[in-house]
């Protein structure tokens, strides 16, 4: 399990003890986000969140999650979702597939093979084995979730777009980097990868931006 507990201070001098370069980019993006674990209650609505916004445009994603919370009135929780129709999910925007995904989740919540409640005493691995269980929720959901949602320092995403591109501008690559070689150039960034994945993705957003 990753280090928990420390500043972004803390983990930025870290980083450029190992890579001179991360000093140029604390002055261009500043510090990453501090890390502070999810309370329980609110895991489920997170990855309620995360279920609806995939392959979705923010707007959407934001307009459709709109809709469900507030049908839920807040924060959906798994017996309001196994307490409510298809064709209610439906009506928020809410596709088939999604709200299948939101009551396999559901279920699997009620029936405790997944324990967000204690999640943060897993591990990593463990985590992502139970969340990956759940209809729709693959490798990238639960490494989110990792970071995001368990605090998590050391997650390392070499599947995610973002975290390539930007690992290539990092390098001034010509070709975006494959994730087997990603994941091999991470190892020594251990164990604060998940700020590294923090300034790829500023870098590669800067470099959209610059087009």
């Amino acid at each position: 399990m990753s280090p928990t507990n420390y500043s972004p201070t803390h983990i930025v001098g870290e980083l450029q003890a190992i890579d001179g370069r991360f000093a140029e980019l604390v002055e261009r993006f500043g510090l990453p986000p501090a890390r502070r674990i999810v309370k329980p209650a609110l895991r489920f609505p997170y990855l309620c969140r995360a279920i609806l916004h995939q392959q979705l445009a923010t707007k959407a994603a934001e307009a459709i999650t709109g809709r469900v919370f507030h049908l839920a009135d807040g924060q959906p929780t798994p017996q309001f979702i196994l307490s409510t129709s298809e064709e209610d999910l439906r009506s928020c925007g809410v596709s088939g597939a999604k709200a299948t995904s939101l009551v396999d989740l559901a279920t699997r919540v009620q029936n405790n093979s997944i324990t967000l409640d204690n999640m943060a005493r897993l591990s990593d691995e463990a985590v992502i084995s139970q969340l990956t269980q759940v209809r729709g929720i693959g490798p990238w959901t639960a490494q989110m979730f990792l970071m995001s949602a368990l605090a998590r320092h050391d997650v390392w995403p070499v599947l995610d777009y973002g975290v390539r591109a930007g690992w290539t501008v990092l390098n001034d690559h010509n070709e975006l980097i494959a994730p087997k070689a990603l994941d091999a150039a991470g190892d020594r960034y251990r164990p604060w990868r998940s700020s590294v994945a923090w300034y790829c993705w500023r870098l590669a957003d800067d470099a959209k931006d610059q087009r």
